[in-house]
């Protein structure tokens, strides 16, 4: 058994931010990440998307993450969803939000770039991108 609802595919994410209006993506990579490599656009569905870094660009775990979820109107019942770059960082926020009590909380398999391919390059194998999901790059 998990410790949280358990791993969609980017896909899977998307069709549950289509169809359950209550559920919620929480984009937990840095600042710096969001700002250069861009992030999920959910306009289209009528929903922001929140972002709270798990740990800052500095290295430093965020210590109020899930207070700032609160903070940001995250309900403790809606489905949340968390999104990373490889889905390693948003897989510990869901294991956090459901110790906390929220959830279910699910954590967005391959993130939003996923694998690295045999260069070492993310953004070519899987995950949000690649899956041809709506992203914007600020």
């Amino acid at each position: 058994m998990s410790d949280y609802a358990g791993d969609l595919a980017p896909q899977q994410a998307w069709d549950l931010l289509s169809t359950d209006p209550d559920t919620v993506l929480v984009d937990v990579r840095t600042s710096a990440e969001w700002q250069w490599v861009g992030g999920a656009d959910l306009s289209q569905l009528g929903k922001p998307v929140v972002g709270i870094e798990w740990v800052s660009s500095a290295g430093e775990p965020n210590q109020r993450f899930v207070e700032q979820l609160g903070q940001a109107g995250v309900g403790p019942e809606a489905p949340v969803l968390f999104l990373c770059r490889s889905g390693h960082r948003s897989a510990a926020a869901a294991r956090a939000a459901t110790a906390a009590g929220y959830g279910p909380a699910y954590n967005v398999a391959e993130g939003f770039e996923g694998d690295p391919d045999a260069l070492g390059h993310r953004g070519t194998v899987n995950g949000w991108k690649v899956a041809g999901l709506a992203w914007r790059q600020s």
